[in-house]
């Protein structure tokens, strides 16, 4: 399995921005083939230890079931909209991508 993490920091982190990125990425993003999971919500500003990192405002995260599928999502049609949508508000964007191993 192939996990996607996207941290978006805004230039605007109102709430009303955070909630509407949010309300995007679930518009455009969590209906493509291959995907196995899907959550995207707020900075926890409750966790504050020294190993946090603070410096973003909404986290995408989605599981693929294989690296065919992340590719095919990176180039879909829904997610070129998405992006072209929302990316006058962002800052910065980081990306992880990782791949499970195991059980």
């Amino acid at each position: 399995m192939i996990f996607h993490s996207v941290f978006f920091t805004l230039h605007d982190p109102s709430q009303e921005n955070k909630s509407n990125l949010i309300k995007s990425c679930y518009e455009y993003l969590p209906r493509h083939a291959g995907i196995t999971f899907f959550t995207v919500g707020e900075l926890c500003e409750d966790l504050r230890r020294e190993v946090n990192d603070l410096e973003f405002h909404v986290a995408l995260n989605i599981g693929f079931s294989d690296l065919q599928a992340h590719d095919a999502y990176q180039v879909s049609k829904d997610h070129k909209i998405f992006i072209e949508q929302n990316k006058f508000g962002w800052k910065k964007v980081r990306v992880f991508d990782s791949v499970t191993h195991g059980k």
